[in-house]
């Protein structure tokens, strides 16, 4: 009869030679040095929260494009219920070139924006071999077929409730078995990122809100397996001004939590660091993006 364990001395040797190789698990850098604490790699799911227009979809896809200019190797795989590649590569754009969102899907683009809209058509391109979007139906056998097909190394769902797992009369066991799958995607070295929606809470007045001290572990929507089985989980909200945003971490099963403050410029769809906002203001959008995805040394446009 065969066994389905193994001893800690079975694993003791192996264990230790990894340990004493002095190298950190693999991990996805994704953007400038705020946002080191944010662990995104191989094995990892990664959940986060927040309220309608909080900004997830576009922190996401800040994270994943900027995760794939920093690490050459990487294959993303984007699975979003609501919103199409187009519409997804047109807020890319605006961040990476600086040119207004609103100025991108008018398509009132002119030769005053040749030098910004190059920059930002040259990143996309730098990616775009490692980079794909799920067509529908956006169930779990479609998207384990396209993250095999692809050789996808990170997954990014947006956002998990509305991924069609099968039971359909039960959202909350169709979270559970979401959970699973991803758990088991992990398991086999891929990545997650997956976002998910939240549910209103009482804020001091006794109101229903998405206000943002009201919003816990608890508050992501249809499954407690969601929070138990992420390996970190943070929450975005809005702070107390349209351009301020803050990054709550809820849950590191491998490290202490850590808060970001940062700052949201929506025109552009972009996070930074709310610290070094003064810094990056003086020096322009351009030359901020180009700091970033220059780190190699090379020209920007």
């Amino acid at each position: 009869m065969s066994t389905n364990y193994d001893t800690a001395g079975d694993l003791l040797a192996g264990w230790r030679d990894d340990l004493l190789t002095g190298e950190r698990p693999p991990r996805w850098a994704v953007g400038g040095a705020v946002f080191d604490p944010v662990e995104l790699g191989p094995g990892l799911v990664m959940l986060l929260g927040g309220a309608p227009g909080a900004g997830k979809t576009a922190l996401a896809m800040q994270w994943t494009l900027d995760a794939l200019r920093l690490s050459p190797a990487l294959r993303a795989l984007v699975v979003n219920v609501e919103t199409s590649p187009a519409v997804l590569l047109d807020r890319q754009l605006s961040r990476l070139s600086g040119i207004p969102l609103a100025t991108v899907r008018d398509r009132e683009l002119g030769e005053l924006h040749g030098d910004r809209l190059a920059f930002g058509f040259d990143a996309i391109e730098a990616v775009a071999d490692r980079l794909a979007f799920l067509a529908p139906p956006f169930d779990l056998p479609s998207i384990a077929t396209a993250a095999d097909g692809f050789g996808a190394d990170l997954l990014v769902l947006d956002y998990a409730q509305r991924i069609d797992t099968g039971d359909r009369g039960d959202k909350r066991a169709g979270v559970n078995v979401l959970m699973d799958y991803l758990r088991r995607f992990a398991g086999a070295g891929v990545g997650v990122l997956a976002l998910a929606a939240v549910g209103r809470t009482k804020d001091a007045k006794g109101r229903s809100s998405y206000a943002a001290e009201g919003l816990s572990l608890a508050s992501f929507r249809e499954s407690s397996e969601l929070e138990f089985g992420c390996d970190s989980a943070y929450m975005l909200s809005r702070g107390g001004r349209p351009d301020e945003a803050d990054l709550r971490c809820l849950k590191n099963r491998h490290g202490e939590p850590r808060d970001l403050r940062l700052t949201f410029d929506g025109a552009l769809q972009r996070f930074e660091s709310l610290d070094d906002f003064a810094e990056f203001a003086g020096g322009g959008p351009v030359e901020a993006l180009a700091e970033l995805w220059n780190a190699d040394g090379e020209g920007a446009a």
